[in-house]
């Protein structure tokens, strides 16, 4: 056995046995259907892939323990999911306290399982039981096979209740393991489709989080199959993440173990104007970030200063913390024995003893890797001194923006049409494409709740551009102004004015530019605004059908296909090409009246793919902006 294999059993294998004196009652699930979002976020899209995520978190725990090496998801005709993995399998003795199986009490009672006294599992990101239990009461049906002991043992459940007794169906050779497959609850989820890409993304995820690991996933209704594999972990991670960039330098990889807590770093920078820190705690991902990252960014600039200055490469330059992120992509994964996680999501860590830890491991690694690989070092610290430098013309020019909004009426943007009311809640910010679309919005809106600003062209592409040309644009100070809440470093939500920033913009193609320009601004420089569900697309309709004296409006092909269908006879058709063509009571009626308008929430459902997507549709590199057209092109509705 390799020191690397000696290390990975110790860092998750726990000593006990893992049989059914090993799952620990903390009883029924009626709770759980009764408010299923309280356990799994939501019962929409976000919820369902949340399923599936509860089930594989078991999977890679056993992985994390040295117990498991392939995992296999499929997403079945009938709409069901399957999750197989190689490892130990659950526990199917009986329990000594309950009289039952371990396998039935693991799925059919809440706070039971075996990572609750680190015997069965020193290091886990769930609790064992939890999920998979939720799980079972989310879904109409449920079938578990268990290979453990030479036996199979099946159960079958039908709504979080068993409908069968745990019973032998065969004998197997060769590895023991779990196979569980589920069918999502129609009375529970709105949306009942799964998303292959949503969870390709997610997979991929923990495959470079738990190199060696093989994990393949199947769709059976789109004849679609990835099979993600990476042993070089978070080097490929970082390399993956950069790959739509120029990085600087060949990754830096650094790991420390003390007793249970394992820390893993990766880092890499490249040319970009962007900081992309990720933190993972057994593989969670906690993106409202924690004691880890504070740790980790503390060291970060004080190494890198301390080397500039003893090296006298930063001279009268003074860096800060923004200075070093600034084209950094890193990623900070831990193993920790006893994970504290603020709320129930999971995606803050709490450890207050966290944040030494990490300090002191990146000061003393990068500081000997520095001193290791100069030729590293001073590219580093050249890209760090440069975004000083930038930051600092950054700043006068938005000293400068400041001093000519202050002349302006009450610090507002001139060409803002602004509302009466003052709550936040009720009020609404449209962004509006030109300004004969802006005209019309100014004519229609309520001007008690929703204010108007025109932009005139295209915004400047803030994926391409350097800090100071994106802080001197005319257009973005005009909407920084307007929000009213800063931007980048200076970005303080409660100063937003509005409660909806609603983008709205033409359904033709220049529309949908635009709208992918400021999606990108909002992304990099105010994603605060995202994250709290402040950033909205109107949905202007593409056709209007008048029949006689009514008129339909329709939002797509496929409505207006329905819609011809219903009415018979010969219609007028009309499509709009732009929000200029319709008069201000059409812009109220489709677009803009509370009551009839259609809104689509803008969401990060997850960050890293979020960012690679952004890099790749407004960043430099053709090929991959290419490639990715090619790809979806079929699902594109382009009037052209």
């Amino acid at each position: 056995m390799t020191n690397e294999e000696k290390d990975k059993k110790e860092e998750g294998d726990g000593s006990a046995t893992y049989d059914a004196n090993a799952i620990k009652v903390l009883g029924g699930l009626e709770g759980v259907r009764k408010r299923p979002a309280m356990y799994i976020g939501s019962t929409g899209k976000d919820g369902l892939h949340h399923l599936v995520y509860e089930i594989l978190d078991n999977s890679i725990d056993e992985a994390l323990a040295g117990h498991c090496t392939k995992i296999n998801v499929t997403l079945n005709k009938d709409n069901s999911v399957t999750v197989e993995d190689n490892g130990r399998g659950i526990p199917v003795d009986i329990h000594p306290q309950y009289k039952k199986s371990a396998l039935e009490i693991v799925l059919t009672m809440l706070h039971a399982g075996g990572k609750f006294e680190h015997k069965a599992y020193l290091i886990s990101g769930g609790l064992h039981g939890v999920g998979i239990s939720v799980v079972n009461a989310c879904s109409e049906l449920m079938a578990v096979k268990v290979r453990r002991d030479g036996k199979i043992h099946e159960q079958k459940y039908i709504r979080g209740k068993a409908a069968s007794p745990v019973k032998v169906v065969g004998t197997y050779t060769g590895d023991t393991g779990t196979s569980i497959t589920f069918q999502p609850d129609r009375e529970i989820f709105s949306v009942l489709k799964y998303d292959f890409d949503t969870l390709e993304n997610k997979i991929r995820e923990l495959a470079f989080l738990n190199p060696g690991v093989d994990i393949t996933l199947a769709s059976e209704i789109d004849d679609k199959k990835e099979n993600f594999k990476f042993e070089g972990g978070l080097v490929e991670f970082v390399k993956w993440l950069n790959r739509m960039k120029h990085a600087l330098h060949k990754p830096i990889y650094f790991k420390k173990k003390e007793d249970a807590t394992v820390v893993e770093i990766s880092i890499q920078y490249n040319d970009s104007y962007y900081e992309n820190i990720f933190g993972f705690v057994n593989t969670i991902n906690t993106t409202e970030g924690g004691t880890h990252i504070t740790g980790f960014k503390t060291a970060l600039t004080r190494v890198i200063n301390d080397y500039a200055i003893k090296t006298n490469l930063a001279k009268d330059v003074k860096i800060e913390g923004d200075d070093v992120r600034e084209g950094l992509t890193s990623i900070i994964s831990l193993r920790i024995k006893d994970p504290q996680f603020e709320g129930q999501t999971k995606t803050k860590l709490g450890n207050s003893e966290i944040k030494g830890y990490v300090d002191s491991i990146v000061t003393e690694s990068l500081s000997q890797y520095f001193a290791e690989n100069p030729s590293v070092a001073k590219t580093i610290i050249t890209k760090v001194l440069d975004a000083a430098k930038a930051r600092l013309a950054a700043k006068k020019a938005k000293e400068l923006v400041r001093r000519k909004n202050s002349l302006s009426s009450g610090g507002l943007p001139g060409k803002l049409a602004d509302c009466s009311g003052k709550k936040l809640e009720l009020t609404e910010l449209y962004i509006v494409e030109g300004e004969s679309a802006g005209g019309s919005a100014k004519q229609a809106r309520d001007k008690e709740t929703q204010a108007i600003l025109p932009l005139k062209g295209k915004i400047l592409n803030v994926e391409k551009a350097n800090p100071h040309k994106i802080f001197s644009n005319e257009e973005i100070a005009t909407l920084t102004s307007a929000i009213g809440t800063g931007i980048g470093d200076s970005f303080e939500l409660e100063k937003l004015r509005y409660g909806k920033v609603i983008i709205m913009a033409d359904a033709d193609v220049d529309g949908q530019h635009i709208a992918t320009l400021l999606l990108t601004f909002f992304f990099r420089f105010m994603p605060a605004l995202i994250e709290h569900k402040r950033v909205f697309l109107a949905m202007p309709p593409l056709f209007k059908i008048r029949k006689g004296q009514t008129d339909h409006y329709v939002y797509s092909d496929e409505e207006l296909d329905k819609l011809l269908k219903k009415l018979g006879g010969n219609p007028d058709v009309q499509r709009f090409k732009g929000l200029g063509e319709m008069n201000p009571q059409q812009l109220w009626d489709t677009t803009m009246d509370k009551k009839t308008r259609k809104l689509k929430l803008i969401s990060v459902e997850d960050a890293v793919e979020s960012d690679q997507l952004f890099s790749i549709l407004m960043g430099e590199e053709v090929e991959p902006r290419k490639n990715f057209i090619i790809e979806h092109a079929k699902e594109a509705n382009l009037d052209i």
